[in-house]
């Protein structure tokens, strides 16, 4: 199979790109998703993280946030489904490489939020098969308060040769 059968088989889709696609301060802002009860019950039942501040309204009223709370890792799992809508690494990306990633403010039921995303470095591996990409995320509620913040390291296949 040549280089660009295996491209096709990938199922590359209609708003790829491939690493020669990406450019130093290109932006993204992703489609938004409200927060609810079903997304924090579900990810206690999956985790098995009962902590109160999650679960219980009453405890969590009483802490400096004054309701419950989404737990920090859920944000990072739902915002990599809104960052899978745009569309940029369907068939073109290789690997999730790692992250550096704060929290800075919580997510409660009923917010709002939506990622902002800015490609932060570009570098060609030594495979010229494929390169990485950093990028600069930030998850931003309703009011436009960043609630998370960090580094995305993603390893993305090149345009075949023509």
């Amino acid at each position: 199979m040549d280089a660009t059968n295996k491209l096709e088989a990938l199922a590359v889709g209609s708003n790829a790109m491939f690493f020669d696609d990406f450019e130093v301060g290109q932006e993204w802002v992703t489609p938004r998703r409200t927060i609810t009860e079903t997304d924090i019950v579900m990810f206690a039942a999956l985790t098995g993280d009962h902590n109160p501040v999650h679960t219980d309204e009453i405890y969590a009223q009483a802490t400096p946030f004054g309701a419950r709370i989404l737990h920090g890792p859920a944000v990072f799992a739902i915002i990599t489904g809104l960052e899978f809508r745009l569309g940029i690494k369907e068939g073109t990306a290789i690997a999730f490489l790692g992250m550096t990633w704060d929290l800075k403010a919580p997510v409660k039921m009923g917010d709002t939020i939506h990622v902002y995303q800015r490609v932060e470095e570009v570098r060609r591996t030594s495979n010229p098969a494929r390169g990485i990409v950093n990028f600069w995320l930030e998850v931003r509620n309703q009011r436009g308060e960043v609630c998370q913040q960090g580094v995305w390291k993603v390893m993305f296949h090149s345009r075949p040769a023509a």
